[in-house]
Parts: C-alpha cells; sequence; structure tokens
C-alpha cells in the first residue's frame, strides 16, 4: 500500500480536496486502484448535524455516512464508493479510543492522546485503506489522505494549532511505519498576489512549509495554488528556500473548470515523479481515462448554448451548501453540451411578506425565476422559506416550467398540489404543522425525535418502478428499480395517495414494500418530476444523474427527442 497525504497551508478553501482528487484520478488514469480518507478535526462525530453555513452540504454515501462534501469530490473524480469509515474526525478517534478504553483492553494503563490516540489513528488509516471502493471489489493500492485545513497544518488558517497535533503527530510516526517509499507528503500552499505590487508573494508558502518541517513532516511536492499562471522566477525561489527540487513544486492557477486540474498536474510531470518517488509499476504516460478528461474539459470551455435554472432554497449565500447538486447539474449540462447559468434564489424572498420588507429584493427573486429555463427546489430542513418555495413550485406547476422536486422539494410539490388542486387549503407536513387536519407529508417510523444524529432514513435504498408510462424510469433506461442515496425524516402520507392520482399527479415509484412514495410525476406537463432520494449524490462527469438530465433536456426543449431516440445522447 502506497500513502499520499495532502496537506494545507496558509488559508483554507484553496482547492486541496480538488487536487486531492485530482491526484487520484491520474494515478487511476495509470491503472492503479486508489481510495480515499478526508481527515477532520472537529469532536462532532459525523457531518450530519451541522448547518450547511458551518462545513457546506452534508455528503451521503451508499452506507448512510453522513461527511464532509470533499468525500463527494473524491467519488466524482475516481467514480468510487466510500464508506463513512473513510471520513475520519477527532470525535469518532476519541469514541473509538474511549470505547476500548471501558472495554478494558488496555489493560489498567493511563490512556494518553500519544500513544493511544496517534496509534488508534494509524490504525484506522491501515485498515480502512485496504477496504475495496471500485466495482471489482480488489483492494486498493494507492490511498490518498487529505488533511482539512483546519486539522492538521492550518488550523484557523495558522499551522499547527492544537486541535490537530494528534493527528500530526500520528503521521509524522507513520511514514516511519510506512516506509519512505510507500509514504509521500504533498503540501498545498498559497501564492497570493496583492493588486497594490502585483508581484507574487513567496513568504507564506515559505512559512507553511517551515512550521510543517518543524512538525517533523518534509513536504515532497509542493503544490502553489495562485490566481494568474506562476512566474518561473517564483518556482526557482521557492524552490531554493523550500529545499526541494524546481520540479517538485507545482503550480496550479485558477481555471474555468476543475476539469482542468488533472491536466495540469500531468503536464508539469507528476507521473514520473510518483513513478520514482513511489517506485510504482506504471508507465510514463496516462491510459485513455486522461485523454477523456482532457476532451471533456476542451469541449467544457468550448460550450455555446447557456441553459438557466433557478435553484430555490435556504442556503443560497454559500454555494459550497448545495456542491453535489450543482455538480449533477453541471455534468447534465455538459452531457447536453449546453454551459450551466445556474441562478440561486433565496426561498424567502419570493415570500408576500419580502414585498413589504425589501421590494427590490422581492422582484428581482421573481425577474430570476420568470427568466429561469428550469427550476429546481433541492432538500432542506425546516420551516424557514417553504412558503417562497410553495410559490416557485406553483409558478413551475402553472406554467408549465420544467421542475425537479429533490427531497423536501418533492414534498412541497405534494403541499402545493393538495393546496391548489385538491383545494385542501390547510395541507402541510407535520414537520411544520403538527396539527394540520391535511398531513400529506408525515414522520417516518425511523425518525427519533430525542436523537438527531443518525436518525434519518440514510443511504441507499431500492426504489420500485410501479408503472411503464413513466417520464424517469425511460430516463433510467427502462430498469425496472434503482437504487438511490436518502436523507430525510418525513415522506408522503401514504393513505392519501389516491387522492392525488385521481387529479393526475402520479406516485410512479415507491420503496420495495410499496409504502413509502418515492417519485411524482404530473401529467400533461413538460416536466415536473419529484423525488424522495438524492440522485445528485451518485451523479459523475461522465454519467450524470438521470432526474438532473431529464430536467436540463426539458429546460432546452429536447426532452421528448431524447426519449424518441431511446434515451442516446445526440453527438
Amino acid at each position: 500500500m502506497k500513502y499520499i497525504l495532502v496537506t494545507g497551508g496558509v488559508i483554507s478553501g484553496i482547492g486541496k480536496g480538488i487536487i486531492a482528487s485530482s491526484i487520484g484520478t491520474i494515478l487511476k488514469s495509470c491503472g492503479l486502484r486508489v481510495t480515499a480518507i478526508k481527515i477532520d478535526p472537529y469532536i462532532n462525530i459525523d457531518a450530519g448535524t451541522f448547518s450547511p453555513y458551518e462545513h457546506g452540504e452534508v455528503f451521503v454515501l451508499n452506507d448512510g455516512g453522513e461527511v464532509d462534501l470533499d468525500l463527494g469530490n473524491y467519488e466524482r473524480f475516481l467514480d468510487i464508493n466510500l464508506y463513512k469509515d473513510n471520513n475520519i474526525t477527532t470525535g469518532k478517534i476519541y469514541q473509538h479510543v474511549i470505547n476500548k478504553e471501558r472495554h478494558g483492553d488496555y489493560l489498567g494503563k493511563t490512556v494518553q492522546v500519544v500513544p493511544h490516540i496517534t496509534d488508534a489513528v494509524q490504525e484506522w488509516v491501515m485498515n480502512q485503506a485496504k477496504v475495496p471502493v471500485d466495482d471489482d471489489r480488489k483492494e486498493p493500492q494507492i490511498c490518498v489522505i487529505e488533511a482539512n485545513p483546519n486539522s492538521l497544518f492550518q488550523l484557523g488558517g495558522t499551522i499547527g494549532d492544537i486541535e490537530g497535533m494528534p493527528f500530526v503527530e500520528a503521521f509524522r510516526q507513520f511514514q516511519f511505519k510506512a516506509k519512505r517509499e510507500n509514504f509521500c507528503n504533498i503540501h498545498v500552499s498559497l501564492v497570493p498576489q496583492p493588486n497594490a505590487t502585483g508581484e507574487q508573494k513567496t513568504k507564506p508558502t515559505q512559512n507553511s512549509v517551515r512550521a510543517l518541517r518543524g512538525l517533523g513532516l518534509s513536504p515532497d511536492l509542493i503544490v502553489c495554488r495562485s490566481a494568474k499562471p506562476i512566474e518561473m522566477a517564483v518556482k526557482e525561489k521557492i524552490s531554493m528556500f523550500c529545499h526541494v527540487e524546481p520540479e517538485q513544486v507545482i503550480f496550479i492557477h485558477d481555471v474555468s473548470s476543475t476539469y482542468r486540474v488533472p491536466i495540469l498536474l500531468e503536464e508539469q510531470g507528476i507521473i514520473k515523479y510518483f513513478k520514482q518517488r513511489l517506485n510504482l509499476p506504471i508507465d510514463d504516460q496516462p491510459s485513455d481515462l486522461l485523454m477523456k478528461w482532457k476532451k471533456m474539459a476542451d469541449r467544457y470551455e468550448r460550450l455555446l448554448k447557456v441553459c438557466s435554472i433557478a435553484l430555490v432554497g435556504k442556503y443560497t449565500k454559500l454555494s459550497d451548501c448545495y456542491a453535489s447538486v450543482f455538480k449533477a447539474l453541471e455534468h447534465s449540462a455538459l452531457a447536453i453540451n449546453h454551459k450551466l447559468d445556474l441562478m440561486y434564489i433565496d426561498s424567502t424572498e419570493l415570500e408576500r411578506s419580502a414585498e413589504a420588507e425589501n421590494s427590490v429584493k422581492y422582484h428581482q427573486a421573481w425577474h430570476k425565476l420568470c427568466k429561469a429555463d428550469g427550476i429546481l427546489v433541492p432538500g432542506g430542513f425546516g420551516i424557514r422559506g417553504t412558503e417562497g418555495k410553495l410559490q416557485a413550485i406553483s409558478w413551475a406547476r402553472t406554467k408549465k416550467k420544467p421542475f425537479l422536486g429533490i427531497c423536501l422539494g418533492m414534498q412541497l410539490a405534494v403541499v402545493e398540489f393538495a393546496r391548489n388542486c385538491l383545494n385542501w387549503k390547510d395541507a402541510n407536513s407535520t414537520e411544520f404543522d403538527p396539527d394540520t387536519k391535511n398531513p400529506v407529508v408525515i414522520d417516518m417510523p425511523e425518525h427519533n425525535p430525542g436523537d438527531m444524529g443518525g436518525t434519518m432514513r440514510l443511504g441507499k435504498r431500492r426504489t420500485v418502478f410501479k408503472t411503464q408510462n413513466s417520464v424517469l424510469r425511460k430516463l433510467y433506461g427502462d430498469e425496472m428499480f434503482v437504487e438511490e442515496r436518502h436523507r430525510h425524516r418525513y415522506e408522503v402520507n401514504p393513505e392519501l395517495t389516491h387522492c392525488f392520482e385521481e387529479k393526475g399527479l402520479k406516485f410512479v415509484g415507491h420503496d420495495t414494500e410499496g409504502n413509502r412514495m418515492e417519485i411524482i410525476e404530473l401529467e400533461n406537463h413538460p416536466y415536473f418530476v419529484g423525488v424522495q432520494f438524492h440522485p445528485e449524490f451518485s451523479s459523475r462527469p461522465m454519467k450524470p444523474s438521470p432526474p438532473y438530465l431529464g430536467l436540463l433536456l426539458a429546460a432546452t426543449g429536447t426532452l421528448n427527442a431524447y426519449l424518441q431516440r431511446g434515451c442516446k445522447l445526440s453527438p
């Protein structure tokens, strides 16, 4: 097993996750089996109870793990399926050690950070690195380990704060346990360019590398992030002051698409370096996989046609809150040769009360919604903004705008239909109104209102189509069932579904027992679809998610032609 540790310096948010994913993609293109592990410093057991404004979206895995959004990058780039133990947190490690102590595994010894916590980190990494993540179920050969900017060398923007020190020490020891030929450290740093001087500054990188060495880890590669391409003189300066060869300094400047990052890394000789440094049994040149990435990146940059989608949500101030939704839309837009114009609309600004509070924002939000080619209402929790989402859904239904509702978006589509088509004016979800006389969305059996963490219906579940006359079934290749990832506490009330179907809102998919409604489709509408699951988590750059692809096809007026061609994309 070869281990590649990716650490960060100077500031967070410089694309370390994308770089780690791109390195994995390059190695996979060389025929190696690659897995990935993400380390986060927080004491939470997982990311499930975070507000999206804390760490961005919560990414859900097949096994129901609620993890950091960077694991979504790994899955999309590497086309693998990870597990909840691929996301290590301080909380998980301490819980694991404390449970062993309570069990008596330490034989009465004093349990300490060193060696017990640091040993637990190393054992966890070694054990999880062996778990197969590809469809062939073979053991991985390479494990890319990403240390969160706030966990190893960049806590709160500074190197080596207290929160991540156990992880630092764990990997300082681990590099000797794994041996030099099996362990490589890549340090991602920032080269700022102040507007006042226009000069690219190397001092932050020098300080970051110096602090990293002071903690016992020396970088084998320094990846420098910058807004513009870095000059050769800057590369030579970093090489000299950071005690590495010039070829060990890699530059990644801002690019139009993340699909270009693996190409930039490969062009700077990273395959040849890894081959020599880790003694890998690979050729110097990548396989067809990386060539496909290059073609995809080239095609992305040549797109001329634009498709606009309005995303109506409550966490629109931070795009990372809907990272997987954006990627799924982008994958689908690229598949039909369109550039995505994603317009974020704060659902509270569509509500009647917003007109009185701030009429400018109210009219701007409605202007965006009206000019969009398609409308998407993603998942979420809580009552805030739901009336605005209902307004958007009503607009999509009545104006025959292509619409896709995900999780809560599907539930609210049912609520809107009940209020305006069935004339049940007080219809609601028991999440928002426990005493409603028409509870069209209800609590689920698994939901434990006492504990919040891990109490939802989580992970990959099977959805069975109950009719052949379904747009989504055709988009899925006319399969009898699909398996997608779930994350929800509430569901459509199965006792009331017949009332909706009589009026044209069809429940075309349900769970294996037939009790849970999973997919809705509206008759006599170009594309009005809602799904209880989260198909965005399974979308890949070269394998777009069918519900999202359907939305983009409908928004560009090409859905019927696509279905008539037997669900084959035009060249």
